[in-house]
């Protein structure tokens, strides 16, 4: 088992670079350039503060005991009572952690408090998605969707994207439009840096799902079994995603674009990571091809509904989570980690209810809980940032700087990529960023 172990730091290093710098760097090229700074930001915080709270409750409210929603915060405290041969695991999970919450900061781009993000994470994090982690992952006979239910989720299509996406529509519709939007272009500052993080998140992913191993009776012989299915169905379901949504893009609007193609590869991971291990290989170009074409429709359905989602968060995780959760019971096969056939493969509708039913729960309770969550904050110390500050740019408000200090007078005229202090001091400086 020591290439076991070996494997886990591996996997748990890719996770984390999930997060710092993938997520931040797809993030932060899709923004605008007065705001990259503070888009980046929110996922740096967001692994600080995750990450020590995790190690302190998070692991034991997941994986504690038994509990239909959360085991004993205090039962395993600061890991009290764990083996350190076991932390690996800890800090395998406590990356899954931090990267679902920093999704969430894709969504309010522009116009959240820095101060009001500071405050969230950590509140939802404990509140939120600690105890979806149990209900999902721990699978003793208590937690509620993997045990009770019995819904299957093999890396996080609940406990991460769809728990993420809810979350994001609900602080969106809570912190309301963007000014201009949708009536200004608000296009990506840096589309250079989204296609490097979006290649990064991929790469990133094979620890996401390949680490989520689910052992056997043998683990000498299930371990390289579940190794070998993950990484195919990984890789094959990204690629026919990056088709699927480009497709659509050029059926609706006549170009194939590389922000597609970035959103494709994240949309097709997205859809495959509650099903990596429970489908073969067809079944994943299969879920691939719909969640990449399906989530290129559904980004746009935020300019007919009226909500501002600011990077898409919505479109591709909320969506992406529910059609890859929901089509493992289509297209689970018996040999897969769950056992179960899907509906295709003569396993009937009763896979099938149980996935929908995992959706579900996942949305009202997660739902429910940050809208409280949120509504808190907004009446207390303020969830928006003022409309002279949204103007002026949230990373010299919030940080003192800005990413692109295109005023200096440095030598031959030329932008330089580096932090600068200096003020803007008027509206239209700042809008012009």
């Amino acid at each position: 088992m020591d290439g076991y172990y070996a494997f886990m730091l591996v996997a748990t290093a890719f996770v984390l670079m999930m997060t710092v710098p993938a997520l931040a760097l797809f993030y932060g090229g899709m923004s605008r350039s007065k705001s990259v700074l503070n888009m980046m930001m929110m996922s740096y915080v967001a692994a600080a503060i995750v990450g020590i709270l995790y190690v302190a409750v998070g692991w034991s409210m997941g994986f504690g005991g038994d509990g239909t929603f959360f085991a004993n915060p205090f039962e395993l405290l600061w890991l009290d009572g764990v083996s350190t041969g076991d932390y690996i695991f800890v800090m395998f999970q406590m990356t899954f952690a931090i990267i679902t919450a920093a999704l969430i900061s894709g969504a309010v781009a522009d116009r959240m408090k820095f101060s009001a993000w500071v405050v969230f994470v950590p509140l939802w994090a404990v509140i939120v998605y600690f105890p979806m982690a149990h209900m999902v992952f721990s699978c003793t006979e208590d937690s509620l969707i993997c045990g009770r239910i019995g819904a299957q989720d093999y890396a996080g299509g609940t406990a991460v994207h769809i728990n993420a996406g809810v979350a994001a529509l609900v602080l969106v519709l809570l912190l309301g439009k963007r000014i201009g939007w949708p009536r200004e272009q608000m296009r990506p500052h840096n589309l250079t840096l989204t296609m490097l993080g979006a290649g990064l998140l991929w790469m990133g992913w094979y620890g996401f799902n390949v680490g989520s191993i689910v052992f056997g009776d043998d683990p000498e012989t299930q371990f390289p079994l579940e190794t070998g299915r993950t990484f195919a169905t990984t890789t094959l379901a990204t690629m026919a995603a990056i088709l699927g949504w480009l497709a659509v893009e050029r059926l609706i609007h006549k170009k194939a674009t590389s922000l597609g193609a970035a959103s494709g590869i994240v949309a097709g991971l997205v859809a495959i990571t509650p099903a990596t291990g429970a489908v073969n290989l067809s079944g994943a170009v299969a879920i691939g091809a719909i969640a990449g074409a399906v989530c290129a429709w559904a980004v746009g359905l935020k300019y007919k509904l009226g909500y501002d989602d600011s990077l898409d968060v919505v479109g591709v995780h909320l969506v992406g989570g529910i059609i890859g959760t929901v089509l493992i019971g289509v297209f689970s096969t018996s040999e897969g980690a769950g056992g179960v056939d899907g509906l295709i493969y003569g396993g009937g509708f009763g896979s099938l209810g149980d996935q929908a039913l995992g959706v579900v729960v996942a949305v009202i309770y997660s739902g429910i809980l940050t809208a409280v969550i949120a509504l808190a904050i907004k009446y207390t110390i303020g969830l928006r940032l003022d409309e002279e500050d949204e103007v002026n740019g949230i990373d010299l408000v919030a940080h003192g700087e800005s990413a692109y200090d295109l005023h200096s007078g440095t030598s031959g005229g030329g932008s330089v990529l580096a932090a600068s202090t200096a003020p803007v001091t008027t509206k239209a400086e700042g809008a012009s960023a």
